[in-house]
């Protein structure tokens, strides 16, 4: 297994359209296509990586402190899925492996010592 770069950072808010609106303007990200996930939110683009992904809440979206933390996970796209899900086998690293079919992508989640969540994302998986 080879981490190959970090994919996207993906961010909770109150403020969707403000926040989608500051990318795009300060950024020079591109508001682009979505998967219907079934809650309000939207894909930032960097050329034809997704790079920021926004999730509107309507609670707090946290302050940054370690009860309520905005930032929700961060990604990293890898290859070889199954020795990946070994390795956190053979560590007795609990996971959650789940997928999006529409991009045919398999994702582990997994949290570090901290809590912090983090997925690592295949697109060579079956």
């Amino acid at each position: 297994m080879q981490i190959t770069r970090l994919d996207h950072v993906n961010l909770r808010t109150e403020q969707l359209e403000v926040m989608i609106d500051w990318y795009v303007d300060v950024l020079g990200l591109d508001n682009g296509a979505r998967p219907d996930f079934g809650f309000p939110g939207a894909w930032l683009y960097a050329g034809d990586v997704a790079v920021v992904h926004l999730v509107g809440v309507s609670q707090d979206a946290g302050v940054g402190s370690e009860a309520t933390l905005k930032l929700e996970h961060f990604a990293l796209r890898a290859t070889d899925a199954a020795g990946f899900e070994a390795r956190l086998r053979d560590r007795g690293v609990t996971f959650q492996k789940s997928g999006i079919d529409e991009l045919s992508l398999v994702a582990f989640n997994i949290w570090d010592p901290d809590g912090n969540h983090i997925h690592v994302d295949f697109t060579d998986a079956a």
